[in-house]
């Protein structure tokens, strides 16, 4: 799920529009935070001179329009863009945030995205210029705004598959108290939603009931006083002490028919782990030589133990018993994934540079005739002082060509046909993506656990060949 946050940006006491917008793009284009800048994403506009492109906009503005504001102006808007821990890729994130800027401001005004990694979670800093690209007109915070953008937030996470945030209350607080304050269901509010679940499907005995439940993914102990294990819990929960309602008794009696149940509020989804690989051993050897002492041996052995459990369920469930066929499907999912990866990377960065050089071909033939007139005086500093956006583009612009090695620029209609296909492409491979890397994940993780098992009786049966060995020299 994620998180929103509009903010207007004020020029503020001592500092120029061009000083105001330089401040906010180089804190968000912070390499160390965007990893080198592999996650910032421009939209009509060269993150690189993203300044100077934004305050020509707004002198254009001036121009057109004749109307000028004063300090209390807004020069451009911020939009933080925050994820829980884990739920998203950065990647995603920032594509999500780049879907996002662009749906709410409906394609009119240039923007950068730029994704921070230097924090637990992983949220999204998107500056847009408030004068749209017509250079006409400015876009106005209007009453709303804030929920308008969290609204659309949750449809477009909805639409990839994220969370949302639930009954969002009306005066939030900062992410990071907010993600403190948000709780997750308990592991007992999740077995009684998966009670709750089973109870449905009308069992007619409670041993079917705890059939339902193994079904759904729980490791059901005891016989007398049966216990739960399953999702991500690390110990197991006698049913007795899953509260009114829920107990072997109580649910004996609603089967039989003597007894109404009532399911929990606002319960949590019923947990249905998949029968997955689960998680790669642990080497408990390298731990013992790091350091581990034996209680650790003990955690690792039975932590060992119930992730080859999960890996011979899984193996079972796709009949991979053959190891060779195991490696084969393995090495299949890697290249599949391998190939949808690279063909979406190699989209996203021909999109990345259509929209570059589009954004330069447009901003080359606006600032022609300043570039014109500034050689005609002669490179006059004046002239440079006065028109000192402008003729930064048109450098820019003109040095980017010149870097291609261009002897004819294309047309903005070709690439605007060209762009239109990639994102086509790119859209229909990424739900293909998204299950090849769950699939390659599964795969590999229970071929390294088997590999890891392999290893082991390796080692114990040279181990057994060595003492016979010296056995015998005795």
């Amino acid at each position: 799920m994620a998180t929103t946050r509009l903010m207007p940006l004020h020029t503020g006491k001592g500092r120029t529009v061009g000083q105001a917008i330089s401040a906010i793009i180089d804190y968000t284009e912070n390499p160390q935070k965007t990893d080198g800048g592999r996650l910032i994403t421009s939209w009509q506009c060269d993150s690189r001179i993203a300044d100077a492109e934004f305050l020509f906009t707004k002198n254009q503005y001036i121009q057109k329009t004749g109307r000028v504001r004063g300090e209390d102006d807004v020069i451009a808007y911020h939009l933080r863009q925050s994820f829980v821990p884990g739920e998203i890729t950065p990647e995603d994130a920032n594509r999500l945030g780049c879907e996002l800027a662009k749906r709410f401001t409906k394609g009119n005004h240039a923007y950068i995205v730029c994704t921070h990694i230097d924090k637990a979670h992983i949220h999204n800093h998107v500056i847009w210029n408030s004068t749209a690209l017509s250079q006409t007109r400015k876009f106005r915070n209007f009453w709303g705004s804030s929920r308008a953008v969290r609204r659309l937030n949750d449809t477009i996470c909805i639409e990839n598959g994220y969370s949302i945030v639930e009954n969002p209350k009306r005066h939030g607080k900062s992410y990071n108290k907010w993600l403190g304050d948000k709780k997750k269901p308990s592991h007992r509010e999740r077995i009684c939603a998966a009670i709750d679940d089973a109870l449905a499907q009308k069992p007619d005995s409670f041993e079917a009931l705890l059939e339902l439940l193994r079904q759904a993914g729980y490791e059901v102990k005891g016989k007398k006083v049966p216990s739960l294990l399953g999702g991500e819990q690390k110990k197991s929960i006698r049913m007795d002490t899953l509260g009114d309602g829920y107990t072997p008794a109580d649910l004996r009696a609603v089967i039989a028919g003597e007894k109404a149940h009532t399911p929990q509020k606002n319960a949590a989804a019923p947990v249905k782990p998949e029968k997955r690989s689960g998680n790669l051993l642990v080497d408990i050897q390298a731990k013992l030589r790091a350091g581990k002492g034996a209680g650790y041996a003990r955690w690792a052995t039975l932590f060992n133990l119930k992730q080859m459990a999960q890996t011979v369920a899984y193996l079972q469930d796709h009949e991979l018993l053959d190891y060779a066929v195991l490696s084969e499907k393995a090495a299949v999912a890697s290249a599949h994934f391998n190939e949808l990866s690279a063909r979406i990377k190699s989209a996203e960065k021909r999109m990345a540079e259509i929209a570059v050089l589009r954004e330069h071909i447009v901003n080359y033939a606006k600032t022609r005739d300043t570039y014109v007139a500034y050689r005609k005086a002669g490179y006059s500093k004046k002239f440079l002082a006065e028109h000192e956006s402008e003729i930064t583009i048109h450098k820019g612009a003109k040095d980017y060509f010149d870097g291609l090695g261009f002897k004819k620029l294309p047309t903005i209609k070709a690439l605007n046909t060209e762009y239109a296909e990639l994102l086509a492409e790119k859209k229909a491979a990424y739900a293909d993506y998204r299950k090849a890397r769950e699939e390659m994940k599964e795969l590999l993780t229970a071929k390294a656990n088997i590999d890891r098992i392999l290893e082991l009786d390796k080692e114990h049966e040279e181990a057994n060949e060595r003492r016979e060995k010296e056995a015998e020299q005795r």
